[in-house]
């Protein structure tokens, strides 16, 4: 049993949660988000609170998606509340980023500009080469600041490329440096 899924999900104010048969619609300041509740999973709204249960105790499947449904429940109401940002870093010279309206255009050492559009729910803001994404869904804010990473991953010998904020790359020496250090017979 999920240590996780037997805490209630706490409503804060201006949260509103309807469920419609096995969908469920969080709204509040920020937007609107919904989710299909797994079958075997049962969640009832009440004191200001999301309450998630099993149908059946102990069964094998509804067990693994009995934490995960309340963790998905829980995200979506911070999304609605607060929101989520993943903030990326841009590290090489000549390296630069430009949001403008709906596109965001990176100078990343090709020979062509990348230009990257955003998805409905995402906005993205730069400043002096960190580039934020935010939005209300949290998976779609994750998957895009992977994609945006994946365009250029930091290289483990100079450290360019695009990284998270706090990231630490693992770097490697380089040709020149093992020649050097080498041992002599």
């Amino acid at each position: 049993m999920s240590k996780i899924a037997k805490k209630p999900v706490i409503l804060k104010e201006g949260v509103n949660v309807v469920l419609e048969g096995r969908k469920a619609k969080v709204s509040g300041p920020k937007g609107e988000l919904s989710f299909v509740i797994p079958a075997g999973i049962k969640i009832a709204v009440a004191d200001g609170q999301i309450v998630v249960s099993q149908e059946k105790k102990n069964d094998r499947e509804t067990n693994a998606l009995f934490g995960l449904t309340r963790s998905i429940l829980n995200n979506l109401v911070k999304g609605v509340t607060d929101g989520f940002e993943e903030k990326l870093e841009l590290s090489g010279v000549g390296y630069r980023a430009q949001a403008a309206g709906d596109t965001l255009t990176m100078s990343l050492g090709f020979s062509h500009p990348v230009v990257v559009k955003v998805e409905q729910g995402i906005t993205f803001a730069v400043n002096e080469n960190i580039i934020t994404i935010s939005g209300i869904d949290k998976a779609l804010v994750g998957n895009t600041a992977a994609k945006v990473r994946a365009i250029r991953p930091p290289e483990p010998y100079k450290g360019k490329g695009i990284k998270y904020v706090g990231e630490r790359i693992r770097r490697k020496v380089g040709k020149a440096a093992k020649a050097v250090g080498g041992t002599v017979k």
